[in-house]
This record gives C-alpha cells, structure tokens and sequence, in this order.
C-alpha cells in the first residue's frame, strides 16, 4: 500500500517522477529565462504540490508581468492561507494581468481578509479587473460586499454589471436589487 504525502492535496502519492518534476520546476522558477519562469510558475499551480507555495510568493515580485501572472494564478489553485496577504499586496501591482490574476487567485481560496482591498479594486479603471473583483467577491459570499456590488450594477461594462449580478446572486441580498 502506498503511503499518503501530505504535502499533496488529496494525499496523493509523490513518486520519484513526480518529485524530479517537482524539482525542475522549482529550479526553472529562480532561472534567468523568463520563458522558463511563467511556464514553471504554471506547472508548479498545476502540479498542486504545497512545497511550491514559498517560490510562488517569491514570484510574485518578479520584474516580468508574464511571471507574476502566472504565480499569482498558480496561489490560487494550490488554495495555501500564506499566501493571502502577499496576492492582496499583489492588487497594487501595476499591470492589470497581475491584479486580475491576484483576484482570482484571492476568489478561489476564499479567505475574508481579501474582502476590503477586493472591494476596493470594483474601482479599477480596467473592466476586466472590476469583472474579477466581482467574480472573487461572490465566491468569498461575504455580506460586506453587498453595496459596493449593487453599486457595480451601474458599471458602464455589460460584463462588469452581469459579474456583480452574479456575485451578488452568490452572496444573497436582503432587499431587491433591480436587474441588470
């Protein structure tokens, strides 16, 4: 019978192709290719491995876009708590690839403390980082967000105003909240 890892979600088994995988990633992740850095951040979100959690925050303040974006992402599947406070700073960063990623990152663990700074992010002056803002709101389904969506129905982006609907749908209102 093969022994549980527990530091592999579901605890799978880590096997020697698995770990070697694990490695190459790691390594690729600190390399000076930058072609090497998004793809190992990626594969590392993919893989699911925890190990990857304190690399991938590392990322975070890489000088390219492409590698932050992708370890953002890359947090947000392997769903790590540590990992929250570095991705809400990560909702500052200058390019909007890498607040959206932040955000969905953020939406997908779901931990409260990124309700504030996400609500603050329904300003943003990219549609697609409002739209994920919403999208993360909802998925957290805390209540604090309900006004800063209803006011989000009034975005000029159809697909901002269907993203706060839709949170808002997650979250549940007390009153009614004219449609989009």
């Amino acid at each position: 019978m093969a022994e549980k890892d527990s530091s592999v979600p579901g605890g799978r088994t880590a096997g020697p192709n698995r770990e070697q995988k694990l490695h190459r990633y790691l390594a690729m992740l600190e390399s000076g290719n930058l072609n090497e850095r998004w793809r190992a951040a990626e594969s590392l979100g993919e893989m699911g491995d925890r190990r990857a959690v304190q690399p991938l925050i590392r990322a975070l303040d890489d000088e390219y876009v492409d590698v932050r974006w992708k370890a953002a992402r890359a947090l947000g599947l392997l769903d790590e708590r540590e990992s929250v406070l570095p991705l809400v700073e990560r909702l500052e960063d200058e390019s909007s690839w890498v607040r959206m990623g932040a955000a969905w990152a953020l939406g997908n663990i779901g931990d409260p403390r990124a309700v504030e700074p996400l609500i603050r992010l329904l300003d943003d002056p990219k549609p697609r980082v409002r739209k994920t803002a919403a999208w993360a709101l909802g998925r957290i389904g805390n209540p604090q967000a309900r006004e800063p969506l209803v006011r989000l129905l009034g975005d000029a982006d159809r697909t901002v105003k269907l993203a706060a609907r839709q949170a808002l749908d997650e979250i549940g209102t007390e009153r009614e909240i004219p449609s989009v």
